[in-house]
């Protein structure tokens, strides 16, 4: 079973977020802001990052920058943002623009990691 950090600080987004990847098959750890999100990535194995891009402490850009300079950077990362201008020229392997539907996001959750799994 593939696992999900999922970064925001919006609880209803977190909350959203967890149960729809849940339904499809996905382990999923939360954090709440981006240094919570930021240790349990150092702490932990995930085959994917979600975050949002406006966090407390460590934002979405610079939680990407630390994952790039990571041990595991090759980690595919999503940025969510309803603020599209913050989005341009970034290292995110896929952005998604609020608001998006839930079916877009589990496509693009799907797909990033079909991708970077090994040919069988």
């Amino acid at each position: 079973m593939e696992s999900v950090l999922v970064v925001d600080d919006e609880r209803s987004i977190l909350e959203l977020f967890d149960y729809a990847l849940r339904i499809n098959g996905f382990r999923v750890e939360t954090a709440s802001d981006g240094n919570e999100g930021l240790r349990k990535f150092s702490e932990g194995r995930f085959d994917l990052v979600i975050t949002d891009i406006l966090l407390n402490g460590t934002d979405g850009r610079e939680l990407l920058q630390r994952i790039r300079s990571s041990d595991k950077p090759r980690t595919p990362v999503i940025g969510v943002s309803g603020t599209p201008w913050l989005l341009e020229n970034n290292d995110f392997d896929k952005v998604l623009e609020k608001p998006f539907s839930i079916q877009r996001l589990i496509e693009s959750v799907q797909g990033l990691i079909e991708r970077g799994l090994p040919a069988a």
